[in-house]
Formats: structure tokens, C-alpha cells, sequence
């Protein structure tokens, strides 16, 4: 009779705990990590027609519907038509996702690269990251991302490694920038955006895995491996990515 009222308070504490709206990620029990919720659509490119637009600073939330179902999708600030039809592949679950813009909770909502008029996608970025940088809602503050860094003793470019990838492929490389986009233990690592200032274009960043601890907006250095066309699953490929990476003075 006791073990029935502690489980039956402890499960009332766990609900009166799990009250709020937060984001929760599909769990492997096995090791206690936050992964990506598994999705059999993951990989799959959808074809689906937008029926509702919501803007915010940094995002804008698509509400589609794909035969027949509806489904909400977050993708980086874009123009997009009501009415039009788009095509996009993957999206990384979240359910509980909180607009801070709109004080709103969306009960279930994928995160997803881009979209594209075109049934090839052939004008969406490469190697764009799913996640991005939401990590939780909309309410981080903006970070300045166009001063220029100097690299590192040793270390090069962004710039120079993306021009000269095959030539860093599978070798270790020192890389310093500022975290402009960050989300925490996926797939048992930290996934980070740099930016030098060294790009012409400002939107393109590398993205790093590591298991360091890296606040968004700091700058930092780093020192890992280079990857070609990594493909994670669920969404995650890179046509560039550093991995492995480590902190160094």
C-alpha cells in the first residue's frame, strides 16, 4: 500500500512539474542523450501547399498542408506566398515549441532548412543545417555577425576553407569565429555555427559538432576534422562540416 501512494504522488509531481510549454526531443533511454524525434518522413521530400504565414524577427512559421494534412514548419526569415505551393526535405521534430514573438505554443512544429518553388530544390542552400539556430523559440537577441576575425596561429579561413575543401578533407584545421547559431546535444553533440567576417556573403557559416561547451555570441577556437558530404540522417547533410572539434587558447 505505501509503494501505491509514493508512485501515485510521484506521478503527481512529475505532471505538476511538466506544467509549462517547453521543447522536448524524442530520448534514447539507453544513455540519458536528447536526439532528434525519430520520423519515417525524415529524409523525404514534401510537396505541400502553404495556407497560413507568421512572421518574426528571425523566422517564419509556415502552416502547410500536404494531402490533406495539416502541418506547421519553421524555416529562417523568407518571403513566402500564401496559396503557393513549395517543396522541402526533412525537418527536425519539436513539440511544445514556443514563439516568444507570438506568445504561442505550437504543439507539434518541424524545423526545417529551407523550401523551394522548384520540385528539384536545386536553389536551396547547400549543406544547410535543419535545426539552425532555434533552439527552444524565437526569442534569442540578434548577434552582430559581420566583423571580421583574424585566425589563429595556424589556423585559416572560412573563406579559405571553404574555396580549398578538397584540399582540408579529412585533416585537421584551426578555425576562429564568433557561435551565431547553436543547439545543444543532438545525436550526442553540440552543434555550432561560425562566422569569421572572412565571406563575402554573411548568411553562410561552417557548421562544427563537438561536445564543448560554447556560448551563442562568443568567440572562440576551435580545432577539428573536415568532413565532405557527412549525411547524419533525419535531415542532418553537410557538404562541409567540422568534427570533432576541440577548444584551443
Amino acid at each position: 500500500m505505501k509503494t501505491l501512494i509514493f508512485a501515485c504522488t510521484f506521478i503527481t509531481l512529475l505532471a505538476a512539474c511538466n506544467s509549462n510549454p517547453k521543447v522536448i526531443e524524442a530520448v534514447d533511454t539507453t544513455t540519458g542523450v536528447e536526439q532528434p524525434a525519430a520520423d519515417p518522413a525524415a529524409s523525404q521530400i514534401h510537396k505541400v501547399v502553404v495556407e497560413e504565414v507568421l512572421h518574426t524577427s528571425k523566422y517564419t512559421y509556415l502552416n502547410v498542408s500536404e494531402d490533406g494534412t495539416m502541418t506547421w514548419i519553421a524555416i529562417p526569415k523568407k518571403e513566402v506566398k500564401k496559396g503557393g505551393t513549395y517543396y522541402y526535405r526533412g525537418g527536425l521534430k519539436k513539440t511544445n515549441f514556443k514563439s516568444v514573438e507570438y506568445d504561442r505554443v505550437f504543439e507539434t512544429l518541424y524545423l526545417v532548412s529551407d523550401v523551394s518553388e522548384d520540385p528539384s530544390m536545386s536553389g536551396m542552400a547547400a549543406g544547410g543545417s535543419p535545426h539552425g539556430n532555434m533552439s527552444g523559440n524565437d526569442g534569442d537577441a540578434p548577434i552582430e555577425q559581420n566583423t571580421k576575425i583574424e585566425p589563429v596561429t595556424g589556423g585559416i579561413t572560412i573563406a579559405e576553407l571553404l574555396e580549398n575543401r578538397k584540399k582540408y578533407e579529412g585533416k585537421t584545421v584551426r578555425i576562429k569565429g564568433r557561435c551565431v547559431k547553436l543547439n545543444n546535444m543532438i545525436m550526442s553533440r553540440n552543434w555550432i555555427h561560425l562566422q569569421d567576417g572572412s565571406l563575402k556573403d554573411k548568411s553562410i557559416d561552417l557548421t562544427i559538432t563537438t561536445t564543448e561547451n560554447i556560448a551563442l555570441g562568443s568567440i572562440v577556437a576551435v580545432e577539428g576534422i573536415i568532413s565532405l558530404n557527412k549525411d547524419f540522417g533525419a535531415g542532418y547533410k553537410y557538404d562541409i562540416i567540422m568534427e570533432e572539434a576541440k577548444l584551443i587558447p
